[in-house]
């Protein structure tokens, strides 16, 4: 069933979301930090017997310098290559060496990051998170710090993001001009945070994104990974100001006024997981040429393939 506005109602609808006055000032200290620590980046190939891609278990320094895994896929094709940073959802990892191989076949230098903590879900990962938090939390890590915003779990994430990108432009094979960032769900919220903290990210491309609209997420579904915050509230009352005070650094919406290069999204109408209105409230948003993709029978799956295929030929227009 619809878990939202109909479609209608989501063009006409705008956020609430207010930047915090001090939101650009905040960013820029988190990444004057952490350009303060070498990227280091480490690049080894694995055999993995492909006949047409080439594997590398590759490392780089992200937030406070802690080492971060990812996958770059090589297709054996001359460069420069365009490339994609490729972000994973909720509870997922960067998974296994054969596990997306779509970008790579397309074409593209395709870096899968890692996410710190994570990758115990629906696919594996290998980084640890080495900062702990004192506060109480909620399984999952949304609730993760929210005591304030140095200390949440997504300055940390989006961090690595970003620094992620530091680390495609730097291998020798890509051509530092071309490159994009993608994702679905956390990913997708992910993409929006780095396409709004970077200037030369050539294109965002966000499936049915996280984060957006946090707050009227919270409210308006019952379902993970938003309920976490739900749960917190329901036990910590009185917190609410404060805990959304510390989100808001967090919110897509407010990376979103900041995207100028060309973005592609998606939302599905029967989405609980992410609902659509906070989808279309941070495509509203952007500045740059911009395409969305609404789902009519679909939840968090989104468009499935058919988002792969939206991509795949919107990057092939962006990056040519």
């Amino acid at each position: 069933m619809l878990t939202d506005l109909d479609e209608a109602g989501l063009l006409a609808y705008r956020s609430a979301v207010t930047d915090p006055a001090d939101f650009d000032a905040f960013w820029a200290e988190t990444l004057d930090d952490a350009q303060r620590h070498p990227l280091d980046l480490v690049v080894e190939q694995v055999e993995v017997g492909l006949a047409t891609v080439d594997v590398f278990d590759v490392t780089f320094s992200g937030f406070g310098g802690h080492r971060i895994r990812a996958w770059l896929h090589l297709p054996r094709i001359d460069g420069p290559l365009p490339a994609v940073v490729q972000y994973q959802g909720y509870g997922g990892g960067r998974g296994h060496a054969y596990q997306s191989l779509l970008w790579s076949a397309a074409g593209y230098a395709h870096l899968s990051m890692d996410s710190r903590g994570q990758g115990a879900g629906y696919s594996a990962g290998a980084t640890g998170d080495p900062v702990g938090t004192n506060g109480p939390t909620t399984p999952g890590v949304m609730t993760r710090g929210l005591e304030a915003p140095h200390d949440h779990y997504y300055r940390r994430l989006i961090t690595d993001a970003v620094r992620a990108v530091d680390a495609a432009r730097a291998l020798e094979r890509v051509d530092a001009a071309r490159v994009a960032v993608v994702g679905g769900s956390q990913g997708g919220g992910l993409a929006l945070a780095v396409g709004g903290l970077r200037n030369d990210v050539a294109a965002v491309v966000a499936h049915v994104p996280f984060l957006c609209d946090i707050r009227r997420a919270s409210r308006i579904t019952d379902a993970m990974p938003y309920k976490e915050l739900g749960k917190y509230l329901a036990v910590h009352r009185g917190s609410a100001d404060r805990v959304f005070a510390t989100l808001a650094y967090f919110d897509g919406v407010s990376f979103a006024r900041r995207i100028d290069a060309p973005a592609f999204l998606s939302a599905a109408l029967m989405d609980p997981t992410c609902p659509p209105s906070t989808v279309y409230g941070a495509f509203h948003e952007l500045r740059g040429a911009k395409d969305i993709a609404l789902w009519e029978y679909n939840g968090h799956d989104g468009g499935g393939h058919d988002d792969d295929e939206r991509a795949v030929r919107g990057l092939a227009r962006a990056l040519a």
